[in-house]
């Protein structure tokens, strides 16, 4: 055993009796929880936002698209401007960016201010996205960077199994200028949360900034990142129409209890994830695709069979729930002493992929029918599954994560 790899283990073996810090991981849980919820709050509101503003339930949904759109432009950028910034400061002004903007939506009565202010919000977005990760990497010692790592991505399949839902049933009940005004109000807590519970670090030096091509050219970074790109694509070509597909199946009048049983079984994944990530996480990016593209195979023989379907739901959600920690955690892996960078373009790969999804499942839609979603989707996650397998040495390397010489470089 070499000196360097027996200093890991010990590193390892130390962390194993660290304190694990729970309440500070949730914390950048619920901070990705309000940016699920900020993005998608639009979409179960449509009708109420037309009336309440006097225009077209199209011109409403283009909130949804301004969020996006902000998220895309504004994470790389304001990334690399914060790198040197105590991250504390970074996270909590991405919080106050949340209260601001929707508090702006909440009030505005004028179209173009609340698209300028959805915009700004999804900006806020981007750049939490970008750090998050790092953040909770940061929090721990690199034996529990994976596990810590699954619980502050578990904002996420709760926002989309539990929170969307929810925030359509407060809009329509109460309106929704109060439903973006109990999303600010959700902020002034996670503000003080953060306070208590969250240490502070510093930024990159100046000397310890790497350059957007030098983290794009690291070993491990672009096989990590089209593994993004073709899981993602993938999966929103489905989720996008998701209604349309399980109609299919005699379920056009319960797509509110399949996607409950996607986002109980992401849950359920992301659980799972927490405990193999650190150990065998290119074994868990392999069976997960591998699962994937199987539950594929069945939509695209048996997808008229509501058995199969609700089945393939839950397999499909056990197969997503870990996706976020497993390529967040090998992404930073990978990238070193870059992960903030590498982590703010695996924030554009990704919006990317939603709006690719959603492009390429309504171009499918249109000229084949939803009986054409799963072979398209199969040929794209035969695509990453092989990126994923091909990237033994860098970006999916196989045994436990402290013997990776770039674990904790972050």
């Amino acid at each position: 055993m070499s000196n360097d790899t027996a200093t890991r283990a010990a590193e390892y073996d130390a962390g194993l009796s660290k304190p694990f810090p729970l309440s500070g991981l949730l914390a950048l849980a619920m901070t990705g929880f309000i940016c699920i919820n900020t993005e998608t709050l639009p979409a179960g509101l449509l009708p109420q936002i037309g009336e309440g503003m006097g225009i077209s339930q199209s011109l409403a949904g283009q909130m949804v698209t301004a969020y996006a759109v902000g998220s895309l432009l504004a994470a790389i950028p304001l990334t690399i401007a914060t790198r040197a910034w105590r991250r504390r400061t970074v996270l909590l002004m991405t919080i106050a960016g949340f209260f601001i903007f929707n508090s702006i939506t909440a009030l505005s009565s004028n179209y173009a201010l609340t698209l300028v202010a959805r915009f700004f919000a999804g900006a806020s977005a981007g750049l939490a996205w970008s750090l998050l990760a790092g953040y909770a990497r940061r929090m721990v010692p690199a034996a529990q960077q994976g596990r810590a790592l699954a619980v502050a991505m578990v904002g996420t399949p709760i926002a989309l199994s539990l929170g969307v839902p929810l925030g359509t049933w407060l809009g329509t009940l109460v309106g929704w200028r109060a439903a973006f005004g109990v999303m600010s109000f959700l902020t002034l807590i996670l503000v003080a949360w953060v306070c208590s519970s969250v240490p502070d670090f510093q930024g990159q030096s100046g000397t310890r900034q790497k350059p957007l091509r030098e983290v794009l050219t690291t070993p491990g970074v672009r096989p990590v990142l089209g593994v993004v790109l073709a899981w993602m694509l993938a999966h929103n070509i489905l989720y996008t129409y998701v209604a349309p597909f399980v109609a299919v199946a005699g379920l056009g009048k319960q797509v509110d209890i399949v996607l409950l049983l996607f986002g109980a079984a992401a849950l359920a994944g992301i659980c799972i994830t927490g405990r193999l990530v650190d150990g065998k996480l290119r074994a868990a990016v392999l069976a997960s695709l591998g699962a994937f593209a199987l539950t594929t195979v069945a939509f695209g023989l048996a997808g008229t069979s509501a058995g199969v379907v609700c089945a393939g739901m839950v397999a499909w959600g056990l197969t997503f729930g870990g996706a976020a920690t497993l390529l967040q955690t090998a992404l930073a892996d990978s990238a070193g002493d870059g992960a903030d960078v590498a982590l703010s373009m695996n924030v554009v790969v990704w919006n990317s992929a939603i709006a690719g999804g959603g492009m390429l499942g309504g171009v499918l839609l249109t000229a084949w029918g939803v009986r054409a979603f799963p072979w398209a989707m199969l040929a794209l996650i035969m695509i990453g599954l092989w990126t994923a397998w091909a990237a033994r040495s860098h970006g999916f390397p196989a045994g436990h994560r402290s013997s990776n010489a770039r674990v904790g470089g972050h």
